[in-house]
């Protein structure tokens, strides 16, 4: 048994659980990237206002929340800040990627798993502890990613348009394994797991078009009709938020794939995340936020800096 493993992970079991505690009350906030301006946005929720801004390096990419960690990618720099989700401060900034991408957090709110499409890897990262834990080939262009939400599969889509699909073992959080690669119906782009863990939905890089996989058996189930690629996903329950930044509309289906409604949010708004009820898109061309409900009803639409491209939702103490 590695000791230093087995202490820290014993100590994650009393950190993590108090820090979530923490996270259960204060104020909801979108965590925007300001792509041009080295910053991120705070945006209350649901009233739109600006609570605050942070300092960042520049170019912030992509953000995901992982446990009370926010993790920020700038691809452009190989770096990764990690942000405070409680305090909104910058607590470790990683650098030594290739070309950092997306990120999937395990359900244990201490391991996130970031893509670096420069060197075809996956790399583990210990939020909690600001350290880089392992880098797993997986295959060129490695991009987005989903984690199942037992937390023992990851799914990854090498490349913008992918012709194929990475399934990763981290049945060893620290260990992340190669299981297979496979290819999908069409050129992929995003990937997501839905709650429950029976499906996997995967969108395209060069069709209308969405696929939903059998998580456990890789089988194709289905393949539904969308408005224009590429499409993002996100997940709440039996709902399923798709959105067209190229279209802009945002999608709400049931996990099955019947459509429920078709709401329009501002174009070039490709990202889509949701938390605590709300569903935030931002927009990359346009610097917007784009608020709805869990029906996809919209809330706001307000714009907060010169371009958006991603966000996560934290909670503030």
């Amino acid at each position: 048994m590695d000791r230093r493993a087995f202490i820290a992970g014993a100590a994650s079991l009393v950190i993590v659980p108090r820090a979530l505690a923490r996270a259960g009350s204060g104020l909801k906030v979108a965590l925007v990237t300001a792509d041009e301006e080295a910053r991120l946005v705070a945006v209350a929720l649901p009233s739109g206002r600006v609570h605050r801004h942070v300092r960042t390096l520049p170019k912030p990419r992509s953000i995901e929340a992982v446990g009370p960690v926010a993790v920020v990618a700038h691809s452009e720099l190989g770096a990764v800040t990690l942000v405070g989700g409680s305090m909104l401060a910058v607590e470790h900034v990683l650098r030594g990627f290739g070309e950092p991408r997306y990120t999937a957090g395990h359900p244990d709110g201490r391991h996130a798993y970031v893509t670096d499409a420069k060197r075809g890897e996956v790399v583990t990262l210990d939020v909690l502890r600001g350290l880089v834990l392992a880098r797993t080939r997986v295959g060129a262009l490695a991009r987005h990613i989903t984690i199942a939400p037992d937390g023992r599969r990851l799914w990854i889509a090498l490349g913008a348009k992918a012709e194929q699909i990475a399934v990763v073992d981290i049945t060893q959080r620290a260990r992340p394994r190669l299981v297979r690669r496979f290819r999908p119906p069409f050129l992929a782009h995003d990937v997501g797991w839905a709650p429950g863990g029976n499906r996997v939905w995967v969108s395209s890089g060069d069709r209308n078009e969405l696929a939903i996989y059998a998580a456990r058996s890789g089988r194709l189930l289905t393949r539904l009709r969308a408005d224009r690629p590429p499409q993002h996903f996100t997940f709440r329950g039996r709902l399923v938020y798709v959105a067209s930044g190229e279209s802009g509309t945002l999608h709400t289906h049931r996990v099955d794939g019947s459509l429920l409604r078709k709401t329009a949010i501002p174009e070039d708004s490709y990202n889509v995340q949701q938390a605590n009820g709300w569903v935030v898109t931002p927009g990359l061309g346009t610097g917007t936020l784009c608020l709805l409900d869990r029906d996809g009803r919209v809330r706001f639409r307000r714009t907060i800096a010169r371009s958006s491209h991603d966000a996560c939702i934290v909670t503030v103490s």
